[in-house]
């Protein structure tokens, strides 16, 4: 997931700390990071990723190529604002 994340253009904190999940979704909210993809067993299991949106606090269960097309036009809108 990491490398395809990459590859398609996106900055990609990897938080692969041995903490509880609980205090890792905790800092990056404090980092302010825009989307958090979430990689578990048990979604891993069913062939699924979560995607959570921090504005709106939002997640979604989906695949992972679905979650990586809406990361892509995520940040695509966000250059387009910076510009």
């Amino acid at each position: 997931f990491y490398a395809r994340l990459q590859q398609a253009g996106l900055d990609v904190l990897y938080d692969d700390r041995d903490d509880r999940a609980g205090a890792k979704f905790a800092a990056m909210d404090l980092i302010g990071l825009p989307w958090q993809l979430i990689v578990g067993p048990k979604s891993l299991k069913a062939g699924e990723v979560e995607l959570k949106e921090r504005a709106t606090g939002e997640r979604h269960s989906l695949t992972f190529d679905s979650a990586l097309s809406m990361l892509t036009a995520a940040a695509a809108g966000r250059a387009k604002e910076d510009a």
